[in-house]
């Protein structure tokens, strides 16, 4: 029965890390803040408990940059913005103006298609870099 209580305080702490920050973490930087809290963390825990809420669809993967998953606990329909210098990811169109569904209708119509969802993803270079 414990080590059952011990999973559910470190699955819920890995998912207040992911929503916690808008610095889209890595599976590496929410073991090391966790780690410390919860010595007998492991990086299996966390890459396993990533997957149970990408398929509950409570988080979504912004995609890899720099060779790590990056990850997102905003599931509101958003783009974001990777810097190619720092790996910055930025949150971009959450106010609805590059994400309000007439690219979805456009390109449905146009190919005859059904779109359920879109990914924009924007690449440059961030202002702290320039």
């Amino acid at each position: 029965m414990e080590k059952r209580q011990n999973y559910s305080r470190k699955r819920e702490a890995i998912y207040e890390a992911i929503c916690g920050t808008d610095i889209h973490p890595t599976a590496d930087w929410i073991y090391q803040t966790l780690k410390p809290v919860y010595p007998d963390l492991s990086l299996g825990t966390v890459y396993r408990n990533i997957s149970r809420f990408k398929e509950e669809g409570k988080i979504v993967s912004v995609g890899v940059v720099n060779g790590q998953e990056r990850l997102d606990g905003n599931t509101v329909p958003h783009s974001h913005f990777i810097c190619k210098v720092c790996g910055r990811v930025l949150d971009v169109g959450s106010d609805g103006v590059i994400t309000d569904g007439h690219l979805d209708q456009s390109i449905a119509k146009r190919y005859g298609c059904q779109v359920d969802f879109h990914d924009l993803v924007f690449h440059g270079t961030c202002s702290h870099c320039l």
